[in-house]
């Protein structure tokens, strides 16, 4: 079916070779990936892990503890 081109097949499926810009395009959001994994778990890292209760709260409302 459609298009030549090279690849490999293999029993009946044929895989064929990524353009440039699929491999660029997939390294650049695998980046971005990572980034936002390692960002969000500096932020929520403490109550994922149990350390801390997402109730506790930052303790940087201003507040205070005078009720």
């Amino acid at each position: 079916m459609g298009g030549g081109g090279g690849g490999i097949t293999y029993k009946g499926v044929t895989v064929h070779t990524p353009k440039t810009w699929h491999t660029v395009a997939g390294k650049g959001l695998c980046g971005v990936m990572w980034f936002w994994i390692l960002y969000r778990a500096k932020q929520d890292g403490p109550v994922v892990m149990g350390w801390r209760h997402p109730w506790d709260g930052h303790g940087d409302h201003g507040h205070g503890d005078h009720h």
